[in-house]
């Protein structure tokens, strides 16, 4: 009962402050969105926004630059508390990322935020660095079950993206309970999520499954091609351009040069009206692969943000685009890809079945399943997340890697 009623309430306190931090942060993401769609000559003004957060980050930031890495890596080896200004800063730099037309998600920004306002609690309720783990988890599911609302698949991404093949049953109380509770906090602040909606599920028989999972072969090989593309372009990036505040201005140029060369803002942003349109029709083969490059130079560039969005964006169309040679409907691909990218992306196949299962319903649950499980295998270990560990390798000859991180490959 000590455990329950200790987790309980530092659960509460976790649901209430982070569930509040995801509804302000969508709410202004909303407004950066409507006010930049209205206001377009604002993407000229990217490279003087990316300076602004290349400074801000290498003057004032270098401690909390790692994002997602840090909590992640805190997860394996509890060291420093992290530093608040984590919070502010990711929440600045993701702002001002989408204001002036980066294409970059939410999800980094609000586990960031709820990692860096969560393990303040670790001084307050003299906790232990067994116990600081498991506080994280609950704060990463926190973070990601109030910003997609997505609660059931917040608490299992919590428990799971950490280490790969593995799960931390010790947390899984607290995980459920603070992404319960945060989810709880963002709707009572009238914060609205997005619906999706799959309009045809054909029964699950031979040959839909079949199709299913020659289609988690296309996600798992988009998802590794995604995760090792965006590290290459990072260290690109790194190695050409010495002085850190000056790499999102470059990037800055490209994605301001390549908007008004298109003259459309389709490919930047969050992308939520395009994934809504691969709900309802066939989209061409070339919307996954340009938000792909648009997101890639982004975020590689110094940019804040989230990668998982845009993977939910490439999901989507790829699977949309997919009918084309696939015979199942376009929008119950387009379901598949949306997770199944983002699970072989991130190897955290459980926590995307649920997001699909809460997102579509659970007539979707077989298709999704299958495409998760498949892009996880084949996408390798390969990841976005460079401090993931190897718990389970998942094919034998592989065996070499346990243990290790997917940047020490």
């Amino acid at each position: 009962m000590p455990y329950i009623s200790k987790w309980l309430c530092i659960s509460i306190i976790i649901g209430a402050l982070v569930g509040s931090a995801s509804a302000g942060f969508l709410q202004s993401l909303e407004w950066a969105t409507h006010f930049r769609e209205s206001h377009i000559w604002l993407i000229a003004l990217l490279p003087l926004a990316g300076l602004l957060i290349g400074l801000l980050y290498y003057y004032f930031g270098k401690d909390v630059e790692a994002g997602n890495n840090l909590l992640i890596d805190n997860i394996h080896d509890p060291k420093e508390i992290i530093p608040f200004k984590m919070a502010p800063f990711v929440y600045l730099g993701t702002i001002a990322t989408h204001l002036f037309g980066g294409s970059a998600g939410r999800e980094g920004t609000a586990i960031q935020m709820a990692g860096a306002i969560a393990d303040q609690l670790s001084k307050t309720f003299k906790l232990d660095k067994e116990e600081r783990r498991i506080l994280l988890i609950s704060a990463i599911a926190a973070g990601f079950g109030s910003i997609f609302g997505t609660p059931l698949a917040g608490a299992v991404f919590g428990l799971e993206v950490f280490l790969i093949g593995r799960i931390r049953y010790n947390a899984i109380f607290p995980a459920f309970a603070s992404a319960i509770l945060a989810n709880q906090v963002t709707n009572l602040w009238n914060v609205h999520h997005t619906h999706y909606h799959i309009s045809i599920i054909p029964q699950p028989e031979f040959f839909p499954i079949l199709y299913s999972i020659l289609a988690g072969i296309a996600f798992g090989l988009c998802a590794a091609a995604f995760s090792r593309i965006i590290h290459w372009a990072g260290s690109l990036f790194k190695s050409k351009v010495q002085y850190p505040p000056l790499r999102p201005v470059i990037g800055g140029v490209i994605i301001a040069l390549a908007v008004f060369a298109m003259g459309s803002t389709r490919y930047i942003g969050l992308g939520i009206p395009v994934i809504l349109e691969s709900f309802e029709k066939q989209l061409p083969l070339y919307d996954f692969a340009l938000k792909m490059i648009f997101t890639i130079v982004t975020l590689s560039a110094g940019y804040k943000g989230g990668e998982v969005t845009p993977l939910f964006f490439i999901g989507a169309t790829l699977g949309s685009a997919l009918s084309l040679f696939i015979p199942l409907p376009f929008g119950l691909l387009a379901g598949m890809g949306f997770v199944a990218v983002f699970a072989g992306a991130t190897n955290t196949p459980l926590a995307c079945m649920l997001m699909g299962i809460e997102l579509f319903g659970a007539e979707s649950g077989v298709y999704v399943a299958i495409a998760c499980v498949v892009s996880y295998l084949l996408s390798g270990h390969h990841s976005i997340y460079t401090k993931q560990k190897i718990g389970e390798a998942k094919n034998r000859r592989y065996e070499s890697d346990q243990e290790r991180s997917i940047s020490d490959l």
